[in-house]
């Protein structure tokens, strides 16, 4: 009963505290909160983009330059956000932005073909293991779409198989087990990192089951790896029963040179892509297996249809043409996903320095932070930390001039130096300090 009295005592502190910081953001940023406003007169709730919405109002940005980010009431922040992870290359980095303008030089929308796309296919297939073609899309969530597609018809089963709390876009969300507005294939919903119920369930839906659609790393819900043997457990799984393993790439890509499938030795049937690869523009791709998605080759009788105006723009050609050649090659990969490996191990050093009921998950250049100390395997493991405290999180940082994303989500991109690192430790071990109260577990008798 103690312990429980304290607990709900904590929270209450907690809320408390976080309803503090949030009147001080307020008050910090009374032009961001005029836009948001004007904003709403259009969007709902002056909102396009629901990940970005965060209470009371988001902020306002006007400007970026490298890893540093400027808003409407002239505050500048080092951007550990990343874009989601789509900025790795930071903000107008120069041969990105040289190869766009040479691109719009020579026409926009061109209406047919162009070398550029069959340059960028011929470097993404070389580049990633499982990939022996490819096509293009404009964003992560149509890759995913497009993927499933393919198993289906490939298959002619209709079941996937999910994992809670992972996020392949916008319609295909499973946080909580789903979304309304998800598209509606048959999903089956198993446990991330749990093998004896994801098998069981395999064999359960064995001859109606398409493809099993996983992240190697759990982004969105928490930054949470997969355990290399349940990574092999799919796909040995995958193999026996007929059905494809879908790896979703759009976020893990980054993590090595081709993709965590090559960190971690596993080759998926089909791989999906997006984010960065496009240099920071609209992009998104799925590739695999070559007998997979010849389905899609229109010089074949009844091949599938796959259109979209904007597939092979030439502005993401060319931008994604430079960023993996001239910007984020393979050292550049390896060398940043090292700094967020350092990163990472420091953060937790300091939580557990000072007793903290506190953590980073993740790999390399990608984490979250999560208030609690228990194990993270899930992300069920993730939604039961305490969420004020890393509403407090979000907010301190945001005063002492760092930016993540509200949930606690952090991607490091290439411009982000020894000093920003430093910074952003710094602002990590004060927000600890002076909120000890509140991050430090106490035993009650």
């Amino acid at each position: 009963m103690a312990s429980q009295v304290s607990g709900r005592i904590a929270s209450e502190t907690a809320s408390a505290a976080l309803a503090a910081a949030t009147e001080a953001y307020a008050r910090r940023n009374p032009k961001s909160f005029e836009r948001s406003q004007a904003a709403a007169a259009y969007l709902p709730g002056g909102n396009t983009r629901s990940s970005l919405y965060f209470d009371p109002f988001p902020l306002n940005i006007v400007r970026g330059e490298g890893c540093r980010l400027f808003d409407a009431d002239g505050h500048e922040y080092f951007d550990f956000l990343g874009e989601f992870t789509a900025g790795v290359y930071g903000h107008s980095e120069p041969a990105i932005r040289a190869a766009v303008v040479a691109a719009l030089n020579e026409g926009v929308n061109l209406s047919g073909h162009t070398a550029l796309e069959a340059a960028l296919g011929r470097i993404i297939c070389e580049r990633f293991p499982s990939i022996e073609l490819v096509r293009f899309t404009n964003s992560g969530t149509e890759a995913n779409l497009m993927a499933l597609a393919a198993a289906t018809s490939f298959t002619r089963r209709r079941r996937i198989i999910v994992f809670d709390g992972a996020y392949h876009g916008g319609v295909l969300s499973f946080a909580g087990g789903g979304s309304p507005i998800n598209v509606p294939h048959e999903f089956v919903v198993s446990t991330y990192n749990d093998v004896d119920q994801t098998l069981k369930l395999i064999e359960e839906n064995r001859g109606q089951l398409a493809a099993i659609l996983v992240e190697p790393m759990i982004g969105s819900g928490g930054s949470i790896p997969a355990d290399v043997e349940f990574l092999q457990a799919l796909r040995r799984a995958a193999t026996e029963s007929g059905a494809l393993l879908i790896f979703d790439e759009v976020m893990t890509s980054r993590l090595a040179p081709g993709g965590r499938q090559q960190a971690v030795g596993i080759m998926p049937d089909l791989c999906t892509l997006g984010k960065y690869l496009g240099g920071g523009m609209s992009f998104g791709a799925f590739g695999g297996r070559r007998d997979v998605m010849a389905q899609f080759d229109p010089r074949r009788p009844g091949a599938l249809p796959h259109a979209g105006t904007f597939n092979n723009n030439v502005v993401t050609m060319a931008a994604g043409i430079a960023g993996l050649t001239r910007v984020f090659t393979p050292a550049a990969a390896e060398a940043l996903n090292a700094r967020g490996d350092a990163l990472r191990g420091r953060l937790n050093a300091l939580c557990r320095d000072r007793g903290a009921s506190f953590q980073f998950t993740g790999i390399g250049s990608l984490m979250s932070a999560h208030a609690t100390a228990r194990p993270i395997r899930k992300p069920a493991d993730a939604a039961a930390a305490d969420a004020a405290v890393e509403g407090l999180l979000f907010f301190d940082l945001l005063a002492r001039g760092v930016y993540i994303a509200r949930k606690g989500f952090i991607a490091l991109s290439l411009p982000i130096g020894d000093a920003e690192i430093d910074h952003f430790v710094d602002a990590v071990a004060d927000f600890l300090d002076s909120r000890k109260d509140l991050v430090v577990e106490r035993s009650t008798p």
